[in-house]
């Protein structure tokens, strides 16, 4: 569920369930989904409901939302390109997930 790891990521077409939704929040050090589903690009929002700041950084760079503190909710626009993008949290780097554009 949660390994170390860094390194760019790769857009790539792949099986695994993902869960269509625009809204991803951190809550008990975790994303939720885990993997979301989302259109090219789609306005994301992230909620934080940590009471510690967190962020949503993909691993290539496309996109991030900068600190999200307790509480706060941010947003970003998802790649246009379909396929799976990674990310991470700059300061928890155990937190990973996936967006999938489709």
């Amino acid at each position: 569920m949660a390994a170390c790891g860094g390194g760019a990521s790769h857009p790539s077409s792949g099986s695994g369930a993902a869960v269509r939704s625009d809204t991803v929040t951190i809550a008990n050090f975790m994303f939720s989904p885990m993997t979301a589903a989302v259109a090219p690009g789609e306005t994301v929002t992230v909620v934080n409901k940590d009471a510690v700041a967190h962020t949503l950084t993909d691993t290539g760079d496309r996109f991030d939302t900068g600190n999200i503190g307790p509480g706060q909710t941010m947003s970003f626009t998802a790649p246009t390109k379909p396929g799976s993008y990674h990310y991470i949290c700059n300061i928890h780097q155990y937190m990973m997930g996936t967006i999938r554009v489709r």
